[in-house]
């Protein structure tokens, strides 16, 4: 088994796959994206729609990319991907009303709808190709590690953009550099890896192909709560993880006795840049590092209780606003970023031991598919609370609720 370890480390193919989810993740806008939004004078609600808006595309077009890629060709798929993040940048950098910003969401939805799964379905593929399946965990984890590295240097780097450019709309200008490298990244990939079955698109076959793998993924139980799980999870997740930036936003405001508000942007920028690095860091030591636990615990019982962990976390966060502990509150955020990222790699363990391997990419976008659906129905209702009575309410809602809802969610029993 180590020397498998050494194997893969060395292997030039899997260098690929992690230097892409390191490029992937060089999103230099994300500390500061509802910062940005909130600078349009957007209100938590408003963005919640726009986060509902983004997740309304990929949920339409999420099982469809799937099975797309299965059938179509993955290594195509992934590139097309980048064209619309490309596409959503440019379109938020000239967006000056709400109708040009929700476009940038619907193109940057289309674009995760496009990749999510496909790459994790190539990387399952070569590694039966190398007989290298039984440690999907380990190389997920090493992949995803990369991907972090790139979250990481994305934060730290974009610090000196920001003060370097004339408003906080030219970061995503910036990003297009990175992704334009990411797609001939791919386009490098082995033409082996596309998989496709068919070169000829019959639109008919397409959609009973289609209600053929929902059906039989669904018929599975034991994979239709795991799926459930994961996306819910991390539904929750994306809807929450940058409240950290109006959280911060008030500690900066309270921190500082100055009345110039450019000093107290500076600081909230600079602050923004190091907390997400450093948030990134960490999660991809423990990302890295998750097989370890993997190989000692059962990898149902640890998805099992990261979850209540995580509605654990909640009730603390609501506490800590409740005593004005903002800097403790940063820190409970800081354990959710590292749990919620070593949490993946043990998915995608249960998962790969549940599904068919035909399955794979399309039951990937299935769980990628929920989650946006939860998203377009927890992000707006979450700004909704947020706005109307406040950010510690919502994690106390958010914390009861998650203890209730993982009783029903034991993966074990099925």
């Amino acid at each position: 088994m180590q020397n498998d370890y050494e194997l893969i480390k060395k292997d030039k193919l899997i260098w690929k796959f992690s230097f892409y989810g390191l490029l992937k993740n060089l999103k230099f806008f994300e500390p500061y994206l509802i910062i940005f939004l909130l600078g349009l004078n957007y209100s938590l609600f408003t963005i919640g729609l726009l986060y509902s808006v983004r997740e309304i595309i990929t949920y339409i077009f999420e099982i469809p990319s799937g099975i797309i890629a299965d059938n179509y060709g993955k290594k195509k798929e992934l590139m097309i991907c980048f064209v619309f993040y490309i596409i959503s940048f440019i379109l938020f950098f000239i967006g000056s009303n709400i109708y040009i910003v929700a476009s940038a969401f619907i193109f940057y939805g289309l674009g995760e709808a496009f990749r999510s799964g496909t790459h994790k379905a190539m990387i399952y593929s070569y590694l039966e190709r190398k007989d290298w399946f039984h440690h999907k965990t380990y190389v997920y984890g090493r992949t995803r590690s990369f991907s972090l590295l790139g979250s990481s240097l994305s934060a730290f780097v974009s610090i000196i953009f920001v003060f370097n450019i004339p408003s906080l709309r030219w970061i995503f200008l910036i990003c297009i550099l990175p992704y334009i490298a990411d797609f001939f990244l791919i386009f490098s990939y082995p033409n082996y890896l596309n998989e496709k079955v068919k070169n000829e698109f019959n639109l008919s076959d397409f959609f009973k192909e289609s209600a053929g793998s929902i059906k039989s993924i669904f018929k599975n139980n034991k994979l239709r709560v795991i799926l459930i799980s994961s996306s819910f999870y991390d539904a929750i997740f994306k809807s929450i993880k940058d409240y950290i930036q109006p959280i911060l936003k008030v500690i900066i405001i309270g921190s500082f006795i100055t009345s110039d508000i450019n000093i107290k942007d500076a600081k909230l920028k600079i602050y923004l840049g190091i907390i997400y690095g450093i948030f990134y860091i960490v999660s991809s030591f423990a990302s890295k590092n998750v097989y370890r636990i993997t190989n000692k615990i059962n990898s149902t019982r640890l998805m099992e209780l990261s979850f209540d962990l995580m509605g654990i976390l909640s009730l603390i966060i609501f506490f800590g606003m409740k005593m004005n502990s903002l800097l403790f509150v940063v820190a409970v955020f800081f354990i959710l970023y590292v749990l919620k990222d070593s949490r993946r790699p043990i998915f995608v363990d249960v998962c790969g031991d549940n599904m068919k391997k035909t399955e794979r990419a399309t039951v990937l976008s299935i769980d990628s598919q929920i989650k946006s659906l939860f998203v377009i129905i927890l992000a707006p209702l979450f700004g909704f609370i947020a706005d109307n009575y406040s950010i510690n309410i919502l994690f106390l809602i958010i914390g009861i609720f998650i203890l209730v809802f993982n009783r029903f969610l034991k993966i074990d029993k099925r």
